[in-house]
């Protein structure tokens, strides 16, 4: 799998939306390869698109099409700076994503550690057990250790609770610590209204 994460200030989210949903009636349908979108914004204005496709070539044939160009051109002037992170090594949790998700929450840094990044979304039978709020995740890195893992929850409220279910499992918080402390420039971005789109 691929991804590939857009981001960047909006003025006007729903203008972005609009174009998104324009995107999902006429591009998506003929776009190989894609297998997905997770998008939204922040309550401070960032909006972030988690798009996934089959490989990176299916992605860059999608970018390279004169009517994904055209649609860009339309989007971009709702950015005031924007920027794209391309991944091509990914983990899931729990199965990957959830279209059932009520709250996302995306999570960036760069992890300076000598673990491999992809442990960060542990398909461990305990995280199920222990916090029944996450409906899934994926975490997709690069060679620098530059990382968004994005994580599906039931709801807002479950995950806070949820957090706090978590500090309380001695393994799994010592282990959550370690992996912070190998962590430059970590950054929480909170999609309250998340959307999820599929062919």
């Amino acid at each position: 799998m691929f991804v590939q994460v857009l981001q960047g200030t909006v003025r006007d989210p729903d203008a972005v939306r609009a174009r998104v949903d324009e995107w999902n009636e006429r591009l998506g349908p003929t776009a190989d390869g894609w297998l997905g979108t997770t998008e939204g914004a922040t309550d401070d204005g960032t909006y972030l698109a988690v798009v996934r496709f089959r490989d990176e070539e299916a992605a860059r044939r999608n970018s390279e099409r004169p009517e994904q160009t055209a649609w860009w051109n339309t989007v971009k002037p709702l950015f005031d700076g924007v920027e794209f992170h391309d991944y091509v090594n990914t983990a899931t949790m729990l199965g990957g994503g959830s279209d059932d998700a009520g709250f996302v929450q995306i999570i960036q840094g760069t992890y300076r550690g000598d673990r491999d990044p992809a442990e960060m979304s542990p398909d461990d039978p305990k995280m199920a057990e222990v916090r029944p709020d996450v409906l899934g995740g994926l975490m997709a890195f690069d060679d620098s250790g530059h990382f968004t893992q994005t994580v599906y929850f039931t709801s807002e409220e479950a995950a806070r609770e949820g957090e706090q279910a978590m500090a309380s499992e001695t393994e799994m918080a010592e282990e959550m610590n370690e992996w912070m402390a190998a962590v430059d420039g970590l950054a929480f971005f909170d999609l309250r209204s998340p959307r999820m789109t599929s062919p």
